[in-house]
């Protein structure tokens, strides 16, 4: 996966470098905290084309991150809540406003900082691990040591029935780079931030009320295919 393949680390920001192949597909939130634009991934192709699909109907527009969660991640779009009640959703069956999950952790997407990534619901209701349409995340997570690491194994060994284990590899991007490895193999990541870790930075540093709600609410002015 090119992408997560050919990219620069740093302390707080990392960027994608060009290593040739298809044109990449962008899109572009426009915030009132500054523009993030994210990188989506070739190997996920229902969750591309599932976003791709939202954002070309601007049904991100106006809407806010609306949990930020420091040193973890920052989540938009449509609220768990708001599929009980939106006529968006009320009006079809479940499964049909659903993407069944995309795990590709043998092509290096994990959930190291800085990836985007779907919501879904519990998986006591949602065995299948399928995605909501609309609410995406953010990760910024931390940089972890190697007992760190060997505890979240064991909650991802709970959480998977042993199925998911963290390379070599991916030991070594979270050591370094840092992330939120409990989620891998559980939610599907599908893009990352290619321009605005600056952006993600102060978002995600904004001060919040008891519910991880910003004070200031950060509103997804416009969003769009780059």
């Amino acid at each position: 996966m090119k992408a997560i393949k050919c990219f620069i680390a740093g302390a707080f920001a990392f960027a994608a470098v060009a290593c040739g192949g298809p044109k990449e597909t962008h899109v572009v939130f426009e915030t009132t905290m500054g523009n993030l634009d994210f990188l989506l991934y070739e190997e996920t192709p229902l969750h591309k084309a599932n976003f791709i699909e939202h954002v070309g109907n601007h049904d991100y527009d106006g809407m806010t991150f609306n949990r930020v969660i420091k040193d973890f991640m920052i989540q938009g779009g449509i609220s768990d809540t708001e599929y009980e009640t939106n006529p968006l959703y009320t009006s079809q069956p479940r499964e049909n406003y659903s993407v069944p999950g995309e795990f590709r952790l043998e092509d290096g997407i994990y959930h190291r900082k800085g990836v985007l990534g779907a919501g879904r619901a519990d998986n006591d209701v949602n065995p299948t691990m399928s995605s909501y349409q609309m609410q995406i995340y953010v990760t910024w997570g931390r940089v972890f040591d190697d007992a760190g690491l060997d505890r979240t194994q064991e909650r991802i060994d709970r959480e998977t029935g042993g199925k998911i284990k963290l390379t070599d590899e991916m030991r070594e991007v979270y050591k370094t780079i840092g992330g939120t490895p409990h989620l891998d193999g559980q939610y599907t990541v599908f893009g990352e931030v290619a321009e605005g870790m600056d952006v993600f930075e102060r978002i995600i540093n904004t001060p919040t009320d008891s519910l991880d709600a910003p004070l200031t609410p950060v509103v997804i002015t416009r969003a769009y295919v780059k």
